[in-house]
């Protein structure tokens, strides 16, 4: 019955991430979106309520480990890919400035942002035992995350990767990332410490020695060992073993650390040669599959983690303070940025509503911190809304304040599963 379930469980998860994929395509939204609401309606919050028994039957407490494997892998391949596509896009090497601004304002806004509020909500969400600074700093990570990934699909479907708005967003998004990633792991090997500083520092001097060892050594001899073997950029079936169990070893090495594996996963694809071609074969032979077969279950135990608490009276008002502070962070910083880099105010604010997409990216930062246990169930749920919120308001936000006609033509084009 065990095999027999878990087919099951795949079967129910992809078909509702498909169908609601394709339906919020049909409104203009990336699909990542109907992927995450098919998460929370498989939760709790929708399935729970109106079936509880065929929802627990379905998602047994007892299944659930072999989903979280599953989703884990998912997780680090993923996690690889982003790292091995994250570049400055072609022609925009010279507004590295006015990106490194909007960059900058889009993460320091929003974790001052975070930390101020971080008072009001210590109290009633901090799990018991974890100390306010580890809870402020997680909160401000969170807030500080833009979706690159989600960004550039909107980018690509409204027809603006290669405008000036969409190549300095997709450079500051970058930028942006690195420093809110940073900042998590951080947090991360704080929390994972217990108030004993020696395990933290235990954690940044691994840390500090594998990034060495990947930019330093590992590197140089992939690019020397690709040329070789992938001459043609394409990954043979050797090449692309190499290449996972690069990604797999590193994972376990931050997982080892006590950080999540997907810090381990994500360097080993930044230390990989800036080659499109073999990102393309990357992306053919491995993305597909993570992203449509296996980061629907990510999404699914996601739902699964969410609370029906999170929807009192009180909790609704910590949403709203939560949505507002990582709305105004995104958009204002984004946008003072664009504008100190030169930019008129129209293309500042739809630079900063880019910034304030967040979707699976943000999942993953959340499903970190529920792991580490910095944050509950409520909180997670209402970060998880937030992530959703603010990413469904992205596209209508960009037609709002970008004054390029073809932005505002609803594009079809491109490939529907790549989020």
């Amino acid at each position: 019955m065990g095999h027999a379930l878990l087919l099951v469980q795949l079967v129910v998860i992809l078909l509702t991430a498909r169908g609601l994929a394709w339906l919020l395509r049909w409104v203009g939204q990336p699909p990542v979106i109907g992927e995450m609401i098919a998460g929370l309606m498989l939760g709790p919050l929708v399935f729970g309520a109106l079936a509880p028994a065929w929802q627990g039957w379905l998602f047994a407490p007892a299944s659930l480990p072999v989903l979280d494997g599953l989703s884990q892998i998912g997780l680090v391949l993923f996690m690889f890919i982003v790292g091995a596509e994250l570049r400055l896009p072609g022609g925009v090497r010279q507004t590295l400035r006015a990106a490194g601004a909007v960059g900058g304002f889009a993460v320091l806004l929003p974790v001052g942002l975070a930390v101020l509020i971080a008072p009001m909500l210590y109290a009633r969400y901090a799990p018991a035992g974890i100390g306010y600074w580890p809870f402020a700093l997680f909160m401000a990570a969170s807030l500080a995350i833009t979706a690159m990934p989600v960004l550039a699909r909107i980018l690509k479907d409204r027809h603006v990767t290669h405008t000036p708005v969409g190549q300095l967003a997709l450079t500051a998004a970058a930028m942006a990332d690195v420093l809110a990633w940073i900042l998590l792991a951080l947090t991360v090997a704080l929390i994972s410490a217990h108030g004993d500083w020696a395990p933290f520092w235990r954690s940044v001097l691994g840390v500090g020695v594998m990034l060495a060892l990947c930019f330093g050594a590992l590197r140089p001899l992939l690019r020397r060992w690709l040329a070789r073997h992938a001459a043609d950029g394409g990954p043979t079936g050797g090449v692309l073993a190499v290449l996972l169990i690069g990604a797999l070893g590193c994972a376990a090495m931050t997982e080892w650390l006590h950080l999540h594996a997907v810090f381990g996963a994500f360097v080993f694809g930044l230390c990989l040669p800036r080659d499109d071609a073999l990102l393309a074969g990357l992306i053919e032979r491995l993305e597909h599959v993570a992203v449509i077969a296996l980061m629907p279950v990510f999404f699914a135990l996601t739902g699964l983690s969410t609370s029906v608490d999170a929807f009192q009276r009180e909790a609704l008002g910590a949403f709203a303070l939560i949505l507002a502070v990582a709305v105004a962070g995104k958009v204002v910083g984004g946008a003072l940025g664009a504008r100190l880099g030169g930019h008129g105010w129209r293309d500042s604010f739809a630079v900063g509503s880019l910034m304030n997409a967040r979707g699976m990216m943000e999942l993953i930062v959340l499903k970190i911190g529920l792991d580490a246990g910095v944050i509950g169930h409520e909180m997670f749920t209402l970060l998880l809304l937030m992530a959703i919120v603010t990413t469904l308001m992205t596209t209508p936000m960009l037609l709002y304040f970008s004054r390029h006609r073809r932005v505002a033509t609803m594009g079809r084009s491109g490939d529907p599963d790549r989020d």
